[in-house]
């Protein structure tokens, strides 16, 4: 997934949460399509500064490359928040993150990315994309099954069979560490990417903005706080 084509070619529809990890797909995205847009829910998250973290993103990355500037089409936001009633997770209610009976942590919602992605091939369908580019990764991921690659293997067969257009589902992170995610993006952009995603991205489940680590913002105490800052100290060589 590294290795970035000589030319450009097609669309994708990213979908674009302003994390760590949408960050980087997103320039990932941009050195090998020749057109995206992109797509951001609001769902009723907690953490809803990623909202405004994701528009600074999109105003500033496209900068660090003068290519890129001209491939980044519409932004597209899709209001969620009646799904976000219903999932009674950590993530849009008041509790706390902790395991349940399944095992599962309480900070996953329910069928999110199935959700998620169903909307965008909708909308990747108006707007003439069959790919769509995700950030959800197996080696990393938090318990959440709807990350899993053969959860989206299936999803994207049913997306295909449903709208009766040859939608891909592309996850270029999906066998990454988080550490190995940082090198993707300094491989990507250099320096300046890698210390933008540091600066303006946003993970922190509890939406803390205040601290400033090495690892970028966020209340450190979190799950996404935790794989982050572990990530940083796996890319950076230094203690977590």
């Amino acid at each position: 997934m590294s290795e970035t084509p000589s030319q450009p070619q097609g669309s994708a529809l990213v979908l674009f949460s302003g994390g760590q990890d949408s960050a980087t797909c997103l320039a990932w995205a941009l050195d090998r399509y020749e057109r995206i847009e992109t797509v951001g829910f609001d769902y009723g998250q907690r953490h809803a500064v990623e909202m405004r973290a994701r528009l600074t993103v999109l105003e500033r990355l496209p900068r660090l490359k003068p290519e890129w500037a001209g491939r980044l089409g519409p932004d597209h936001t899709i209001d969620l928040t009646g799904f976000g009633q219903i999932s009674d997770s950590a993530l849009t209610s008041d509790r706390a993150i902790e395991m349940d009976a399944r095992g599962l942590p309480t900070s996953f919602v329910p069928g999110r990315n199935l959700v998620f992605l169903t909307y965008a091939a909708a909308l990747a369908d108006r707007r003439g994309i069959d790919v769509l580019v995700g950030g959800m990764c197996e080696t990393d991921f938090s318990g959440y099954p709807d990350c899993r690659r053969d959860t989206l293997d299936a999803l994207q067969a049913a997306l295909r069979l449903g709208m009766a257009r040859p939608f891909e589902i592309v996850t270029p992170l999906m066998s990454l560490t988080k550490g190995e995610t940082w090198g993707l993006a300094e491989q990507i952009g250099g320096r300046p990417l890698v210390e933008l995603i540091l600066e303006d991205s946003h993970t922190c489940y509890l939406g803390e903005r205040g601290a400033r680590h090495a690892w970028g913002h966020g209340c450190g105490a979190c799950p996404a706080c935790e794989l982050r800052a572990q990530g940083w100290a796996d890319y950076a060589g230094v203690p977590a």
